[in-house]
């Protein structure tokens, strides 16, 4: 039971996964190559299945950016009030890409990035085993992953023919979510934490006076705040569960010194605009 230290049960299918991942882990040892063998596509549960989650951080560290990503979520939906208002519920994803780019803020200046960096440093001399863990299997699994495996729960309940097309839109979020914060990126070129000071992240080997990756906005926190929006929309009664998710994915990028803050923030106005955006074009 030691892979589900500190993961709660309100996430109850990772949790199923994990004790699943346990019990066949004790089989004949030519049973666990069958079941265990990397698909050539895997879904997410396969994936999940066999990379069970550690345990996850607590409530209290990922407080206060959940407390940043509610107020971009508020922010994002007076925004799209608009775009609803003038482009009603049809489908243009170029015209969107293009409106939702001109929504997110521009970089923070250089001496705001500096102090956001000297958090990410701060926090970097509290890193623990147990958390570096947690962090890096978010990070593996917190863009795509656990998302589609959220919604693969919903669908048990469902009709199969909803549940395809429910997984057909939130695989088209996530893929604007990809598309737009990777222009963004390209365009702004703000150097990662970790490429700025190399300290932070050994296992990544920059190059000296390399410039990229780039992390502003955050792709991993775009595509989150997407998912979050998307879902929420399908099961409201499980809002606290994918929020939770969210918040958890946040801190792992300032843990691991992938983003400052400022990326996440950025990240998360336009992932929260993209799941608007999907849910009214997909008439939810």
């Amino acid at each position: 039971m030691n892979l589900l230290r500190g993961v709660k049960w309100r996430y109850p299918l990772i949790a199923l996964l994990a004790v699943a991942a346990v019990a066949v882990s004790t089989l004949r040892p030519q049973l666990v190559t069958a079941v265990t063998s990397v698909a050539k596509n895997p879904s997410a549960t396969d994936l999940i299945k066999q990379d069970p989650p550690p345990g996850l951080f607590t409530d209290a560290e990922i407080a206060a950016i959940g407390k940043v990503a509610d107020a971009q979520r508020t922010k994002a939906d007076t925004l799209f009030a608009q775009w609803q208002k003038d482009h009603g519920a049809t489908r243009d994803d170029k015209a969107f890409t293009a409106w939702a780019a001109q929504q997110v803020p521009a970089p923070p200046s250089a001496k705001q990035r500096a102090a956001e960096l000297r958090q990410d440093q701060a926090l970097a001399r509290t890193r623990t085993a147990a958390g570096r863990k947690a962090a890096t299997w978010l990070e593996l699994h917190g863009k795509k992953d656990v998302w589609q495996l959220h919604l693969h729960d919903q669908r048990e309940l469902i009709p199969s023919t909803r549940g395809k097309t429910e997984k057909a839109e939130l695989k088209a979020a996530l893929k604007l979510a990809k598309t737009i914060s990777d222009q963004l990126a390209a365009r702004d070129r703000q150097s990662a934490p970790f490429v700025l000071d190399p300290t932070l992240r050994p296992d990544k080997h920059i190059t000296p006076g390399a410039k990229g990756p780039y992390s502003y906005p955050s792709r991993h926190a775009t595509r989150s705040a997407a998912a979050v929006t998307f879902l929420v929309a399908l099961s409201p009664h499980r809002a606290a569960d994918y929020r939770w998710m969210q918040d958890e994915v946040l801190y792992s990028r300032l843990y691991m010194a992938g983003h400052v803050t400022s990326d996440l923030t950025a990240g998360t106005l336009l992932g929260d605009l993209i799941g608007d955006y999907e849910l009214a074009a997909s008439g939810h």
